[in-house]
């Protein structure tokens, strides 16, 4: 059985700096926040990556507002990481300011940001993932954690009247964070590998790229994932 962490303190830059030099990271995958990692490690696991051993970390920034303290900690002279990682594309602006300022591109677009290896989730990454398993799947998942009936309860609820079932599964998994975190990795789980939102798929393939130095390779062939 699969076991789920449940609340977490948002992580520090300087634990994140930590991490990387304890581990000898080589990659750092930046996410929003816990859920984000649990989809990105349950990715890595359904390609049969070993993230420790291909020298890749990710790394929960806890939101765009702490962005800019990440990538400066993780950008320090001497420091042999390269950074890649998701962003909501709400955040773009703020995103590709904050890269520029790291000296990762200049006047960057979306474009340019993915050449860096960042990419942008359209709203987010729970939004894809919702999106990319469609609401009536979803719901047999809930069943399937016998949680059908709590949301049945919720839809009932009349803050909830004016969204759609996809608006209403989102804002149920975002209700509890552990509730958040596990269904970061179950929704992973639970898609067939071509159902796998394409953020989720580049970003592991450019740390994949980076933390195994190929010269071979490139992200969107996503050396990691092969049947």
């Amino acid at each position: 059985m699969l076991m789920f962490a449940g609340p977490r303190r948002p992580l520090e830059a300087s634990e994140a700096l930590d991490r990387v030099v304890r581990e000898h990271a080589r990659a750092a995958i930046l996410v929003e926040g816990w859920s984000d990692e649990a989809a990105v490690v349950a990715w890595a696991r359904s390609c049969a990556v070993d993230l420790a051993g291909c020298g890749i970390v990710v790394l929960p920034v806890g939101g765009i507002t702490n962005m800019g303290k990440f990538v400066s900690a993780l950008s320090a002279p001497g420091l042999a990481v390269r950074l890649c990682g998701l962003y909501d594309a709400s955040e773009e602006f703020q995103t590709l300011r904050i890269l520029e300022r790291a000296g990762l591109g200049a006047n960057l677009t979306r474009e340019g940001a993915e050449a860096a290896g960042f990419f942008a989730c359209i709203s987010d990454l729970e939004d894809e993932l919702i999106r990319a398993m469609g609401p009536p799947a979803v719901e047999q998942l809930l069943e399937a954690q016998d949680e059908i009936r709590s949301f049945r309860l919720f839809q009932a609820q009349p803050a909830q009247q004016g969204r759609d079932t996809h608006g209403q599964l989102k804002r149920f998994i975002g209700t509890r964070a552990g509730r958040k975190i596990r269904y970061g990795s179950l929704l992973v789980h639970s898609l067939a590998r071509e159902q796998v939102p394409v953020p989720l798929r580049l970003v592991l393939a450019y740390a994949m790229v980076v933390g195994t130095a190929s010269t071979e390779s490139a992200p969107e062939a996503n050396p990691c994932c092969k049947d």
